[in-house]
Parts: structure tokens; C-alpha cells; sequence
């Protein structure tokens, strides 16, 4: 997967990313737009963790995001 489909699904992926970093505002996710970079930049200012805690951190976002595509994925072919 790559951050594109991310980026391109944000207004659904925003409440994902709301959930995963509550101290994340609205403005912070209307700001994002669903640029990693942006992303990782405000979970560091947000949280006071170095950047690399936070690229892993929006990597591990990344990959259950793409957990959950292959899943839905799988139920529409079951279907």
C-alpha cells in the first residue's frame, strides 16, 4: 500500500487517525490533508516525542489502515 490511498480516503481516514492520536484537533486533521509528512510532524509537536518515535508510529497507522482494506477486501469477495 502506499500513502496515496491513504491521502486519497482522508476525510474517512481522518476519524481513524482522531482515534489514534486524541490530542490531534480538527484543525490539526483539515491541516493534514492527509500529508505524511504533515501527520508526522503534528503527532511529534502533539505528543514531545522525537520524529523517529513518530514515523514509526504513523508506519504502524499505516500498516493496520492497510490490515483493514485487506479484510474489507476479503468480505466483499465472500460475499
Amino acid at each position: 500500500m502506499n500513502w496515496d490511498q491513504i491521502a486519497g480516503n482522508w476525510k474517512q481516514v481522518a476519524g481513524k487517525a482522531k482515534e489514534t492520536w486524541g490530542k490531534l484537533t480538527d484543525d490539526d486533521l483539515t491541516v493534514i490533508k492527509g500529508k505524511r509528512d504533515q501527520i508526522v510532524g503534528i503527532v511529534q509537536v502533539r505528543y514531545g516525542i522525537a520524529r523517529e518515535e513518530a514515523e514509526r508510529e504513523v508506519a504502524e497507522f499505516e500498516r493496520q489502515y492497510e490490515l483493514g482494506e485487506q479484510q474489507r477486501e476479503q468480505q466483499r469477495r465472500a460475499s
